[in-house]
């Protein structure tokens, strides 16, 4: 159960964030799951703990270093709420290894051995001798540390050996070494030659540990033992004023700047002597620091998301076959189906392939004058971007709007930017001072007589990596209502001086705010009239102060309330008074939900949205978002019946409440609901005799 730090009626945001991460964590612990997925989850847990501290604590530590004490913030001073992260974070540690410990000895019954090094039989030995040599020494740079004059720069999120060499009979004799773990260019698991006893795996910081002796075989110490640290910095990047430099040179300056983060987390093996522990903090200033977290004898567990696939199949998800779309299935040409229909998409369980035909279509068809789209995340091999590059080498005008602030993704953002500007694309590096996070993409086909625009609208990146794993939606339609204001959308992110009355999107910062208030007080009132009133909603965090307390005013006057929420959720459900008509579930499962649906009851004539947005103040106020209206009847019971599915579910949906403890939502007793294979299973159905799978 996570400690709540609670203001009033709101839960602090960062304690609502490690709760999100304590349920990615009771996947790891879930004995139903198969035994590799667990691995994996702990990896996330580990990936998530990493960029928490990069970004939410940085941010925490600034404020402290600005010297904010009063209440700034839901859950009492940047003081206090440092406190109770730190105590979540050390409890949520001890899971972890205790976690890791379960899963390791449960694999070895299906003898799967995860190895450090101590009972290798003699062929194995000689395995990894010939891999050390041969693949790992040639990527160590030991550096002796106890008589340099400054102590060697750590890289954020890197993991180093910290080496202590002593000798018994003389103990004023020490040394100590760093090394770092090249993880980013080796593997972190080594699979060792088959035992008697079953297959055996090998972390990269144990095969350096192997071949510690010969590192250091020049020096005379009878005892050369390492021992993991890591230090997470300051990931937030500051820009500088000089109006002289692109926006491209500004962000590629930052991310050098990055780099050098102030410290946030210091982590290391709560087995290393204290002598090298104490010299290692004072070199580096931190001996007095907050958040100094010891723990077991690996770190940077994320890499534990790529643990090799060894041992029987039952220790892996079932993967599911992406689904055909029954309205795809009988066209020849994207375009051809869209034109009939409005299409709705649901990742993972249908292609994101799919997409990639429409783009590849357009790239060739003679009828097609431009593409228009916006990036935010782009896959490291993408086909969204080769179809592009395709499309201008075919004549066409393509125009991208691109990202380049998308945490942690900007490198491969400027990359992509340097290929597509090479082929001639049009570049525009977002709109100043707002993020383009809106999911948008817009094609002109000259047909006959009319110019055509078919509009993609989605809730997810356009990225095949992420699609593959992320619960998200796309719609293409070439109703004119939207693809009129989609256009405009691009003329704004070109020309950022001109602007445009949306009837039918709902676009941030413009005014997507105002018309969900007056959508929820439009439910207040009807709910006081005596008519239906209900909102139903789905997105990945709800933070924003003034949209809870509209939320709360309608719960008060009736409103039947039901959320969907996966991470942060700073709003209290079931308070008598309150929020007793609001429920929130969170599910999480083998894939990620990240959709943001919207479903307002309307007196009866239901309103239907999907969206890129969560309700948080950077989305609503500080970056372009969209959010599409469904007029489709059949796609809004699509929709629906998608929600139920997820509103049932007993399985993965956990309960969120004032105690913030996580609990399993139960249903009766012998119905069992998984709302991810119900909802695969209900898109399976709709296909009916017409095929499975693309």
């Amino acid at each position: 159960m996570i400690t709540m730090a609670r203001t009033k009626d709101y839960v602090n945001r960062e304690i609502s964030w490690l709760s999100f991460n304590e349920r990615v964590l009771q996947e790891a612990m879930d004995p139903a799951v198969p035994l590799l997925e667990r691995l994996k989850f702990l990896g996330i847990f580990s990936s998530n703990q990493d960029e928490f501290f990069s970004v939410r604590v940085g941010t925490l530590k600034r404020m402290l270093d600005a010297g904010v004490k009063s209440k700034a913030m839901v859950g009492g001073s940047p003081k206090k709420v440092m406190k109770d992260v730190h105590n979540v974070v050390i409890r949520l540690r001890d899971n972890f290894d205790t976690v890791f410990q379960q899963i390791r000895k449960e694999l070895e019954s299906y003898s799967v051995y995860i190895v450090d090094g101590t009972e290798l039989n003699i062929e194995q030995q000689a395995f990894l001798k010939t891999y050390f040599n041969d693949k790992v020494r040639p990527r160590l740079v030991p550096i002796m540390i106890k008589e340099l004059p400054e102590f060697p720069y750590l890289r954020n999120q890197a993991i180093y050996l910290a080496i202590a060499m002593y000798r018994y009979s003389e103990p004023q004799h020490f040394n100590y070494a760093l090394i770092e773990v090249p993880a980013d260019v080796l593997s972190r698991f080594t699979v060792l030659p088959d035992s008697e006893s079953g297959t055996c795996v090998m972390m990269l910081d144990d095969v350096i540990r192997f071949g510690l002796a010969d590192i250091f075989s020049t020096f005379d110490y009878e005892s050369i033992k390492a021992y993991t640290i890591k230090l997470t910095r300051d990931a937030e990047l500051d820009f500088d004023d000089d109006v002289t430099k692109s926006f491209f040179e500004k962000v590629s300056e930052s991310l050098k700047a990055r780099e050098k983060g102030e410290p946030v987390r210091f982590v290391y093996d709560r087995e290393i002597p204290e002598d090298l522990l104490d010299f290692i903090l004072t070199r580096l200033h931190i001996s007095g620091f907050d958040n100094l977290v010891s723990g077991g004898r690996y770190h940077n567990a994320r890499d534990f998301m790529n643990f090799p696939a060894v041992g029987p199949d039952t220790l892996m998800y079932r993967k599911d076959i992406p689904l055909a779309h029954k309205d795809l299935m009988r066209h020849k040409s994207m375009f051809s189906a869209i034109k009939e229909k409005d299409i709705l998409l649901h990742y993972p369980y249908q292609s994101f392939g799919y997409y990639i035909d429409l783009l590849r279509e357009a790239a060739i068809d003679p009828n097609v004058i431009s593409i228009k789209t916006t990036l935010y995340r782009v896959a490291k091999t993408s086909n969204v971007v080769n179809a592009l590059i395709n499309a201008v080498k075919n004549g066409k005008e393509v125009t991208v709007v691109i990202e380049l602030q998308a945490r942690f993704d900007e490198e491969l953002n400027m990359y992509w930017t340097r290929k597509l500007e090479e082929a001639g694309a049009r570049i525009i590096d977002g709109v100043p001072n707002l993020k383009v996070h809106s999911k948008l993409c817009h094609i002109t086909r000259q047909e006959g007589d009319d110019i055509v625009h078919y509009s993609c609208i989605g809730t997810g990146n356009f990225n095949e990596d992420t699609a593959k794993v992320y619960c998200d939606h796309t719609l293409m339609t070439v109703n004119k209502n939207l693809t009129n204001e989609v256009e405009h959308l691009f003329d704004f992110f070109r020309y950022n001086y001109k602007s445009f009355i949306y009837n039918h999107l709902l676009v941030s910062p413009m005014h997507m705010r105002r018309k969900l208030l007056r959508m929820i007080d439009n439910e207040r009132k009807n709910a006081i009239a005596g008519k239906p009133a209900y909102i139903y909603a789905k997105m990945n965090s709800l933070v924003d102060s003034q949209m809870i307390r509209k939320l709360y005013d309608s719960s008060r006057d009736g409103v039947k309330i039901r959320l969907i929420i996966r991470g942060i959720c700073s709003l209290v459900p079931g308070v008598k008074g309150l929020s007793e008509n609001i429920e929130v579930i969170s599910i999480v499962d083998k894939y990620l939900e990240h959709s943001r649906i919207l479903i307002f009851s309307n007196a009866g004539d239901e309103k239907y949205y999907i969206s890129s947005a969560d309700w948080m103040v950077r989305n609503l106020d500080r970056r372009i978002e969209v959010a599409v209206p469904i007029y489709d009847h059949d796609l809004q019971q699509e929709l629906r019946h998608y929600m139920e599915l997820q509103f049932r579910d007993n399985t993965k949906a956990r309960v969120i409440n004032e105690k913030q403890d996580n609990t399993y939502r139960k249903g009766n007793e012998g119905s069992v609901y998984r709302s991810q294979l119900d909802i695969y299973g209900f898109l399976k159905d709709k296909l009916g005799d017409a095929g499975v799978n693309r």
